[in-house]
């Protein structure tokens, strides 16, 4: 029998989400889904910071008294990877400085006071954690963690490999516009990622084409707030407590989710320099700065260029 497209719509980590499976039957496939959307609730639930009665409070419990906490190895496994990528961004990427949401309010469209932020600074920096696996010990009170930057990215890979393991040998998870290929489409065509239009997210300005790995973009145009003609984005600097304002909006293809969406971030932290860290670690990027100038070495088509 000839396998056949199966689609499956969700809601997770605050974001739209699709399943699309190929499979011989549409029983088996919702049974694949059911197992993937169950494992991706799961990762959601454990690692959430809204929820009171999970390992992430726990954690932001010890946190808050300048205490430790032991724990599991898959959370160890996260904490080695945010370690890592803060050492790789010289501090930029830094899984403590979720304190900062506290002062920007997108919705408010209020710019916080300098002592505002700087209160909230005095909060911010891994260095400020000892993390000796599995022992995760605060230096100082009134500190959280946030695995906000990597959670959604860890769990599309996990869909992607427990899909994988149930049978599926091609797919694609999208968590909210991050992307995990399982293998190519069965007649051997690739995947279609749209890439968004930085000044209107509702269009699409191009397509990236591909059989495997994943995709994601970060952008200031997914939260941000306009203050007398100026751009105000989610992505805040950690050293500064400012949100960044040079890239427009970075995607990067790697061969797993948290990568490309741990790069994505690193580079729009980095604002100018972001381009040539990209080309210095030898990813696949395309990026976008706010002036509307491109650049990058990843093959997008424009929609009009993308056959049927």
């Amino acid at each position: 029998m000839d396998e056949q497209l199966h689609q499956f719509q969700f809601k997770a980590m605050a974001a739209p989400c699709e399943l699309h499976l190929f499979h011989v039957d549409r029983q088996t496939a919702t049974q694949v889904a059911n197992k993937v959307i169950a494992e991706v609730h799961r990762i959601e639930y454990k690692y959430s910071r809204y929820r009171i009665d999970n390992l992430m409070h726990a954690i932001n419990q010890a946190g808050s008294c300048g205490g430790s906490i032991q724990v599991d190895e898959e959370t160890a496994g996260l904490l080695n990877y945010a370690d890592a990528c803060y050492q790789q961004s010289d501090g930029l990427f830094d899984i403590s400085s979720g304190v900062l949401r506290k002062v920007w309010d997108f919705k408010s469209a209020t710019i916080p006071s300098q002592k505002q932020i700087n209160e909230q600074l005095a909060r911010v920096g891994w260095n400020k954690v000892k993390w000796q696996q599995p022992n995760l010990a605060f230096s100082r009170p009134d500190m959280e963690l946030d695995f906000g930057g990597i959670g959604k990215e860890y769990a599309a890979d996990r869909a992607a490999t427990l899909s994988a393991q149930n049978g599926v040998q091609s797919g694609l998870i999208d968590l909210g516009g991050d992307i995990k290929i399982i293998g190519p489409r069965p007649d051997g065509r690739n995947w279609r990622v749209g890439i968004r239009d930085t000044r209107n997210p509702q269009a699409i300005s191009g397509v990236f084409e591909t059989n495997q790995g994943a995709v994601t973009t970060s952008g200031d145009y997914q939260r941000f707030m306009m203050i007398d003609g100026t751009r105000y984005c989610h992505i805040l600097n950690p050293k500064t407590g400012w949100p960044t304002q040079s890239l427009a909006a970075v995607t990067v293809a790697a061969d797993h989710c948290i990568v490309a969406g741990s790069a994505c971030t690193i580079a729009m932290l980095k604002g100018q320099q972001g381009t040539d860290w990209l080309e210095q670690g030898r990813f696949v990027h395309h990026w976008v700065d706010i002036n509307g100038q491109t650049g990058g070495n990843l093959t997008i088509k424009r929609p009009k260029q993308v056959s049927a």
